[in-house]
């Protein structure tokens, strides 16, 4: 932070000046904590160990990636923020980037992008320059400072117009995992990403316009704004895979937050070993929100009502519960809903009141050692065990899904006949570990568990690619989040699953987030406009009544649809794509991967599965369409649209896989094809 004073004849200069000397300074701070001597400041070992990770921690972050710009703007304030306006007073000019940084003397350098002081760098206007004098943009190439852009957001006599570097930040070519936003993040995006941590936000969100970034650097806001509680209550982001989440897992670490988990909704639910799949109609019951209730009532089902009483001896003495005082009793912890293990622990101590109140009316006098005595002793656990008997999670979802009768009896009213024969097993199974799990029946454990024993809750929960999620899935992501707040993202017109999303509202209920707001992006920063026009073209047979996405794009970017008789084609397609700067992604249906990888390596091109990071030496990627989403290239060579379609078991599933396809292309996309190419799209 500096008062402005005017610049000399190099601008350029002293800006480069200014860089030169806040990487120094970051520098400094590294070292000043990698020179913290802790051997006397702690009382034990484990004090010691938790500092020691805190300090390796703090180094980690104040990491100076030397091709990561430490600041990409700067603001020149008219006055002094916060400071009432006064005639004659001059404001302060800050430099914006990734981190904080301050000199010796604590003086701030760069100021943290998420700082109050820094929000009119993303939201002042011409219309509304929030006391901004000037806000200039920073060029880079890799990490040395080339060029500036200056808006004088406070003279009425310059017109408003597009940023260039803007445009060029946006569109820059990339190779390797996804990169943060932070210098380009937009008003909406920014309203988005700095909402408050006490609310759920659901971003309904198209191809190109952000919601994955805008999702992740909420998180970095929030932690930012939020660390200690966060800190105690951790945060989580959740992607549909793990091709996904590497993609990915670089964006937070390059804006200095390193302690954020990362999973797929699989991981979370990985109670069992799942080795198994679903028939599709199976899987879409087993995800079906009914589900819940069949294993509320199957897990209550092992409560049995008291018939005989419980007589416990203490010395000389004998006290007698009456058996309905023990159905009273259990009939009132069925009522309060409580989890099952809960009120299995809570029947001892209750039996045990009862007795110690036997105690006073007799004259005694018992303390709650006592109590706690009389709950351990062996009739009391043997009435326990008799009443509210342990239940295992994983036998009991297995029971369901073995025992026609057992299913029959807890589903009556919520599945009919045909559906219960739909997710019977037909073999019988031995055990739980031998048993075939499919990833459907994962989930149900995980509701069967929580009933059980309560998920333990984080502070925020980002949710990726919702819109594939089942209604189960989204429960088992709301017991990750019962008392903290939430950030969903997704495209309703992208879900490719049998029981894709239909609505947010749904969604967030199933959720337990009633209550959130619902935010639609619809600017397309990523994808050329030629690209979102004709993808398109698909949008009223796959999501009617869905917000098309408009793509902002000066460059119009590449596009064209070829024919072509065989792979070696669709290959030499992507030898011409290669030929440019950036990445390449060559998407077709799953079942012709092989061949089209066989004919790659014919002519001695290297590829990537997806997930692997791309280098200039090899920058071509092989993506099956399955796990095209939330990917993005530079460049795509889409093969064969109508095997795209083709390999899902329905046509609007297979419509919405080819609308992820054709929306992963930044710059250019030749959608190459020998068959004729579905009806929609002609």
């Amino acid at each position: 932070m500096s008062t402005p004073v005017d610049d000399p004849l190099d601008p350029l200069q002293r800006e480069r000046s200014h860089l030169a000397s806040s990487r120094a300074a970051l520098r400094a701070m590294r070292e000043d904590v990698e020179s913290l001597d802790i051997t006397d400041v702690t009382a034990n070992w484990v004090n010691a160990a938790v500092l020691a990770h805190q300090i390796d921690e703090r180094i980690k972050a104040l990491a100076d990636l030397s091709d990561t710009p430490l600041f990409f703007g700067r603001l020149d304030y008219l006055h002094a923020p916060g400071v009432e306006k006064a005639e004659g007073a001059r404001g302060e000019r800050f430099y914006i980037g990734r981190r904080h940084v301050h000199d010796a003397e604590g003086d701030p350098m760069v100021i943290d992008w998420r700082a109050p002081v820094s929000q009119p760098f993303y939201r002042a206007s011409k219309k509304n320059p929030s006391d901004i004098a000037l806000r200039r943009r920073f060029g880079y190439t890799g990490g040395d400072l080339t060029a500036y852009e200056d808006e004088h957001l406070s003279d009425p006599g310059e017109a408003a117009r597009t940023s260039k570097l803007l445009q060029q930040e946006i569109e820059r070519p990339r190779v390797g995992p996804m990169r943060d936003i932070v210098a380009t993040i937009q008003p909406e995006q920014d309203e988005i990403v700095r909402s408050g941590l006490g609310g759920t936000v659901c971003v309904q969100g198209g191809p190109g316009t952000g919601k994955t970034a805008v999702g992740l650097h909420r998180v970095a806001y929030l932690l930012y704004a939020h660390r200690e509680r966060l800190a105690r209550t951790g945060t989580l982001v959740i992607g549909p895979n793990k091709s996904f989440l590497h993609y990915i897992e670089q964006v937070l670490p390059a804006l200095g937050e390193l302690t954020v988990r990362q999973a797929t909704v699989d991981d979370l639910v990985a109670h069992v070993e799942v080795r198994g799949t679903d028939e599709a109609a199976a899987a879409v019951i087993k995800g079906d929100a009914r589900m819940a209730e069949v294993l509320r009532r199957a897990i209550h089902s092992h409560v049995t009502m008291p018939t005989e009483p419980v007589v416990v001896v203490r010395g000389s003495r004998r006290w007698r519960v009456p058996a309905y005082e023990l159905e009273e009793t259990v009939r009132e912890l069925l009522a309060r809903d409580i989890r099952y293990g809960a009120a299995r622990e809570a029947l001892p101590q209750r039996i045990a009141h009862a007795v110690l109140v036997q105690m006073e009316r007799s004259g005694e006098a018992p303390d709650d050692r006592v109590q706690d005595a009389v709950a351990r002793n062996s009739a009391v656990k043997a009435a326990v065990k008799a009443i509210w008997p342990p239940v295992d999670p994983a036998k009991l979802v297995l029971r369901l899904l073995t025992e026609a009768d057992f299913l029959a009896e807890h589903a009556r009213g919520l599945l009919d006949e045909d559906e219960q024969k739909t997710i019977l097993w037909a073999k019988p199974v031995r055990s739980v570990k031998s048993a075939k799990w499919s990833a459907a029946d994962a989930v149900l454990v995980d509701e069967a568990a929580d009933l059980v024993t309560r998920t333990p809750s984080l502070g925020h929960v980002v949710l990726d690619e919702a819109q594939d999620l089942s209604p189960m899935q989204y429960r088992a992501v709301g017991r990750r989040c019962t008392t903290g707040s939430a950030t969903v993202l997704g495209d309703l017109a992208q879900g490719t699953t049998p029981w894709a999303t239909r609505s947010w509202d749904e969604a967030l209920a199933h959720l337990g987030k009633s209550d959130g707001v619902i935010e639609e992006l619809t600017a397309g920063f990523r994808v050329p406009t030629d690209v979102i026009t004709y993808a398109s073209r698909l949008l009223p047979h796959i999501a009617p009544g869905l917000t098309p996405v408009e793509s902002i794009r000066e460059n119009p970017g590449f596009f064209e649809v070829r024919g072509v008789s065989d792979p070696a084609e669709v290959v030499a397609a992507c030898e011409e794509l290669l030929r440019n700067e950036g990445s390449v992604g060559l998407i077709a249906a799953d079942a012709r991967v092989p061949a089209l990888s066989q004919a790659l390596a014919a002519q001695g091109i290297g590829c990537l599965a997806p997930g692997e990071e791309t280098t200039e030496q090899t920058r071509l990627t092989l993506v099956p369409a399955s796990l095209a989403k939330g990917l993005e290239y530079d460049y795509v060579v889409l093969d064969e649209p109508q095997a795209v379609v083709d390999g899902e078991p329905d046509e609007r599933t297979g419509l919405r896989r080819l609308y992820v396809a054709l929306t992963r292309a930044v710059s250019g996309l030749i959608v190459a094809h020998g068959a004729p190419l579905p009806d929609q799209l002609r």
